[in-house]
């Protein structure tokens, strides 16, 4: 099928750098699209063409509501669309308006992150389980400050386990909250990114933002509060569990992890992973899973996150058949019964 289209007023700055839009388009949907004078043809299956124009519609119907895209979200925008046939450009930019931070629009940059902004904002409790830079932290926080601009919560609790405390801290020079600050700085960098930073620091002096290792959570009950659970796969099952049961009334609990990351002694199980089986049907949790095609740090990230597989994958291939060979040292000692086969 082929279909030409009129060109919109300022349909071109959808097109991206060198076109790089319209070929995210093309490969994304299995479709051509030809640039004429004062016209795009678009050639393909009838259902894809049909997609890619809604699209084009979508996106000039947009400009002339007055919203501004951004060309790096614009992208990540088109690849969640492109990906996902009940997903629309425009579903996705009306949703961006209401997840608005001080400095920044929340929108997703993959199918899952979708999902997860959805699950944040249908679902009391969520657990975000995946490896880094797949926006875990980042898009939990902001979420959080997207509700409390909104007023739709008083204050946000962002906990982390402080895995390596212990009596160590007690040798550092500082108060506590120095002491730990350093495991705590991953939270710190996601506020200042998205709020102004004399807003944050009012905020923070305040107690309307509030950052502390999980230990302070216990005895506590949170109302009105948006609660994020950060690295949970360094928390205990008696941690876990005690965080879990902090909710009040009016509130909403992120937890996020990588359950290939843990860095508990080997004699204690995860928090993340026992809650992750304990939790899984209880009405009212979700649990969405991230993966390698959810890193949206630099490109390099994702490869080295593959290779790392690769390499346990092969480490554990050849560990196998050493397993099963018998060392001569584990022979059996003169005069012992024959084994049977």
């Amino acid at each position: 099928m082929k279909k030409n289209i009129a060109l919109s007023p300022n349909i071109e700055s959808l097109f991206g750098t060198r076109d790089e839009n319209l070929h995210l388009l093309e490969d994304g949907l299995n479709v051509s699209i030809d640039l004429k004078s004062d016209s795009i043809e678009i050639q393909g299956a009838a259902a894809d063409v049909a997609r890619t124009e809604q699209i084009f519609a979508d996106y000039a119907a947009q400009l002339r509501a007055g919203f501004s895209f951004q060309n790096g979200d614009l992208g990540s925008m088109l690849r969640v669309v492109t990906s996902d046939a009940n997903v629309s450009l425009r579903s996705l930019a009306e949703a961006g308006r209401q997840r608005q931070t001080g400095k920044r629009t929340i929108h997703p940059k993959s199918p899952n992150q979708r999902r997860y902004l959805e699950a944040i904002e249908n679902s009391d409790m969520i657990f975000s389980i995946g490896p880094a830079g797949t926006g875990k932290t980042y898009l939990a926080v902001a979420m959080a400050v997207s509700a409390l601009l909104a007023k739709k919560v008083e204050r946000i609790i962002l906990a982390r386990p402080a895995v390596e405390a212990g009596e160590r801290l007690g040798f550092l020079p500082g108060t506590l909250q120095e002491k730990v600050d350093p495991y705590l700085r991953p939270l710190y960098d996601a506020l200042y990114d998205l709020l102004e930073g004399d807003k944050v620091d009012r905020y923070l002096e305040k107690n309307i933002i509030e950052i502390a290792p999980i230990a302070f959570m216990r005895g506590r009950t949170l109302n009105d509060s948006f609660i994020i659970l950060d690295e949970a796969q360094n928390t205990t099952s008696e941690q876990m569990k005690m965080f879990v049961t902090r909710m009040g009334f009016n509130s909403k609990c992120v937890v996020t992890g990588d359950i290939t990351q843990i860095d508990l002694p080997d004699s204690k199980r995860s928090g993340l992973v026992e809650a992750a089986e304990i939790l899984r049907n209880v009405k009212g949790i979700s649990f969405i899973h991230f993966d390698q095609s959810d890193v949206v740090r630099h490109h390099l990230v994702q490869r080295i996150i593959n290779a790392y597989d690769e390499h346990k994958t092969r480490a554990a291939q050849n560990q196998m058949p050493l397993a099963l060979e018998q060392p001569a040292s584990e022979a059996a000692p003169p005069g012992a019964p024959p084994v049977k086969h």
